[in-house]
């Protein structure tokens, strides 16, 4: 059997849509605390092209605006590690940040789930 590959060689950027890409960067940069990788615009993409990660990352979120067949308010499946879940959770929560339960379940690091701006699920899991 002739198996052919592709030259996919790691994971690049994960799109999330977003209403406002102003107000989402602010959110993403300002409560999250990530960092812009890249803000450029792409007048055939009705917006721009903006890039933000985790200082130590290597993939990065693309805040891209929401079309028809894109719309906001879904589960990203994304998950963002911090050393410390617990932490991370009562200071989105005091900052008003859309939180849900801290679980703790035995044999898996502590996480919550958050919602963004735009309803935008993404996780919170402490690395183990």
């Amino acid at each position: 059997m002739n198996q052919q590959h592709t030259q996919i060689t790691d994971v690049m950027t994960i799109a999330i849509p977003v209403t406002d890409q102003d107000r989402a960067l602010e959110f993403y940069l300002d409560t999250l605390g990530l960092e812009k990788r890249r803000d450029v615009p792409v007048a055939q993409f009705g917006g721009r092209w903006i890039e933000v990660a985790p200082s130590s990352a290597t993939v990065t979120l693309a805040l891209v605006p929401a079309r028809k067949e894109t719309p906001t308010g879904v589960d990203t499946g994304i998950r963002l590690k911090t050393a410390d879940a617990a932490a991370v959770h009562l200071n989105l929560r005091e900052l008003g940040v859309d939180v849900g339960e801290l679980l703790r379940w035995p044999g898996v690091p502590p996480m919550f789930d958050l919602h963004d701006q735009d309803g935008n699920r993404l996780e919170i899991v402490q690395d183990a």
